[in-house]
């Protein structure tokens, strides 16, 4: 089954896990090392983040590291985007309301 960025982002797990990685490349191991859960729950939830692209791996010599790839990321941004113009437009309008308010107070 082919998954999207937001199945992908939908559990919490995996949104700790491009959390962790947003700064630096990490190991399997080393991320699960901050969950209370198995090497392999950590390993599946890897493997969904990186078929939906949002983690790329990279191999260093006997290592495989995990990162964020941040182009895929501007996907999710780009979707928010649109939300966040019509709450700011919203909010302006509030604004306004308030100060003839805050005018008719006066």
């Amino acid at each position: 089954m082919r998954r999207d960025i937001f199945q992908a982002i939908a559990d919490p797990t995996r949104r700790a896990i491009i959390t962790l990685i947003a700064l630096q490349a990490m190991t399997p191991n080393a991320i699960a090392d901050n969950f209370n859960t198995t090497r392999q729950a950590v390993s599946k939830h890897l493997r969904i983040l990186t078929e939906c692209e949002l983690v790329k791996q990279e191999q260093q010599g006997r290592e495989i590291y995990y990162s964020l790839e941040i182009e895929k990321m501007k996907e999710i941004d780009k979707w928010l985007n649109q939300f966040r113009e019509i709450w700011e437009t919203r909010f302006n309008q509030l604004d306004e309301v308030l100060a003839t308010i805050k005018k008719q107070e006066k």
